[in-house]
């Protein structure tokens, strides 16, 4: 978890760079930042968030299973341990902010539901949808083909990853045969991991060497190694990656990839356990906040109005599985 002063400092400076960019409509709240020279209110990271809202549409609604809709909350799954701008905690180190969290609310708001977020790590995320626990994951989770056996999507954003690497160190990542020998952290579980372990198995296809895959329980671990000079690179979210890169200064990316492999574009997606009778409403709340501007005020807010999506998919095709 990072402290207060460690998410002021940064957001000061994404906000400076023009990385992110200012929050909405309303009045000045605590832990509202105004870097040197700004003229706008800058961006809130208080508990308080003033976030953007919609209204409830009940033919939305309706699309709900009966025991959802009578219970009359939504049961959320996010990361424990995601960073800016896809959750994290505000200054208060308890409340949780971030773009996953502002567009699951925005679905909850459409569906009449109120929104329980449970932030957990991430392998307990499936866990907890494989015993019903939670009705949705929000957190940055990409279409697999793998996934798919298990569970349903309803897409919200493009997946993009990136390679980070210390400032300076001459490196681009454009396929496999740059990451041949090298140390590089990745996330367990993730399809970024995946797609790193195929890269590893082509290079020993043609007698390159593999990769060494490194793995820390938090995102502060990767930047230590990263710095210390114990891992040559770390792969991730392409919007965590950015952020870092702007707000610490001390890193460059150095090379962009779909989620979804060569020749696929990546989707980030709400994600229900398969077959729960929940995925079409999710779809169509997503197309909902679309057409009303809500979701672009999301993105814009969080500075990722390029990843946005023209409609939501039901399980779209995925990063494919691995082959044998």
């Amino acid at each position: 978890m990072k402290t207060r002063r460690t998410v002021l400092a940064a957001l000061a400076s994404l906000t400076a760079l023009g990385v992110l960019t200012a929050c909405g409509s309303g009045d000045a709240a605590v832990g509202e930042i105004k870097p040197e020279g700004q003229k706008d209110t800058g961006i809130n990271i208080g508990p308080d968030q003033n976030r953007i809202h919609t209204a409830k549409v009940d033919t939305i609604a309706g699309k709900l299973p009966e025991a959802v809709r009578k219970r009359g909350t939504l049961l959320l799954g996010v990361s424990a341990n995601s960073n800016p701008p896809l959750a994290f905690r505000a200054t208060d180190d308890k409340t949780l902010i971030g773009v996953e969290v502002d567009l699951a609310t925005l679905v909850a708001d459409t569906l009449g539901l109120k929104p329980e977020f449970n932030p957990v790590s991430w392998e307990n995320l499936f866990v907890g949808l494989d015993s019903g626990k939670y009705d949705a994951v929000f957190s940055n989770v990409t279409v697999t083909e793998e996934r798919k056996d298990k569970y349903d999507f309803a897409t919200y954003r493009l997946d993009d990853l990136a390679f980070e690497a210390k400032k300076g160190s001459g490196w681009t990542v454009k396929g496999p045969e740059d990451v041949s020998g090298k140390r590089i952290a990745v996330g367990s579980g993730t399809n970024q991991e995946k797609i790193l372990v195929d890269w590893s198995k082509q290079n020993e296809k043609a007698g390159l060497k593999p990769v060494e895959i490194k793995y820390y329980n938090n995102a502060s671990d990767y930047y230590l190694a990263l710095q210390s000079g114990r891992i040559d690179g770390y792969l991730g979210p392409n919007p965590a990656v950015a952020y870092h890169v702007a707000a610490d200064g001390k890193t460059e990316a150095v090379g962009k990839f779909s989620g979804a492999g060569a020749g696929l574009q990546g989707k980030i997606a709400a994600t229900t356990k398969k077959d729960s009778g929940l995925v079409a409403a999710y779809a169509a709340a997503i197309d909902h906040l679309i057409e009303n501007g809500t979701y672009a005020q999301v993105l814009k807010r969080w500075g990722l109005s390029t990843e946005a999506v023209p409609k939501s998919e039901i399980n779209p095709p995925g990063l494919p599985r691995t082959k044998n």
